[in-house]
């Protein structure tokens, strides 16, 4: 297969995310303290000395899509291709986090496109997952992150994305449910317009 090299852009939003200050992970250490004191903790102690700074590390690396670049995820992994059949990665982890509560949502996605002259390498779809999901999010909007970013970059005849995932905001906190579960779906081009693609998309990621 023959790589092709074309430009990749990204929407003003994911612009605006990726380009916004980011605070020293002192200073937010600092904050972090404020809010364990708060609490009524004793920040001095043996077992908190150190846990602002490593909070501070760990929201970073939750939150890491932020720093992510599409054009160094793809790095030029699109090929010439004769495939025009269905291609799917089903059972793509992800990890996120609410933007309402900053709790943990723990899932998976799907991701189905119909190639149209090109494939992308298949790591880069679990790559652009990641991109949106490490991040402070709200489901249907990730979804539709993923779905849009992957029809720019391969250019496909359609993309299929299911994210089903599990909010620890309705788990830990609030109306605690413990078994519940969130499914969202976009649909773009083929998938969206023939309803015979679509159900043996939705046929694979059953099995």
């Amino acid at each position: 297969m023959t790589a092709v090299t074309r430009p990749i852009k990204i929407n003003q939003e994911q612009a605006d995310e990726a380009h916004a200050p980011v605070a020293s992970v002192e200073k937010m250490a600092s904050h972090y303290s404020e809010v364990l004191s708060g609490l009524g903790e004793d920040v001095g102690r043996e077992g908190l000395v150190d846990t602002p700074t490593r909070a501070v590390k760990a929201l970073k690396y939750l939150t890491r899509g932020y720093a992510m670049d599409l054009d160094e995820i793809v790095n030029n992994a699109l090929f010439s291709s004769d495939n025009d059949e269905m291609v799917l990665l089903k059972d793509v982890e992800l990890y996120s986090l609410c933007e309402h509560h900053v709790l943990p949502v723990i899932g998976k996605a799907h991701v189905a496109y119909l190639p149209n002259g090109r494939v992308i390498g298949l790591s880069k779809i679990a790559r652009i997952v990641d991109m949106f999901a490490a991040r402070l999010q709200i489901q249907e909007n990730m979804t539709r992150q993923i779905a849009t970013t992957l029809m720019d970059v391969t250019q496909a005849r359609g993309v299929a994305v299911v994210v089903e995932a599990r909010h620890m905001c309705m788990t830990m906190r609030g109306i605690e449910k413990q078994h519940s579960s969130m499914t969202t779906s976009v649909m773009l081009g083929a998938f969206r317009e023939d309803p015979r693609t679509r159900e043996e998309f939705l046929d694979l990621i059953r099995r």
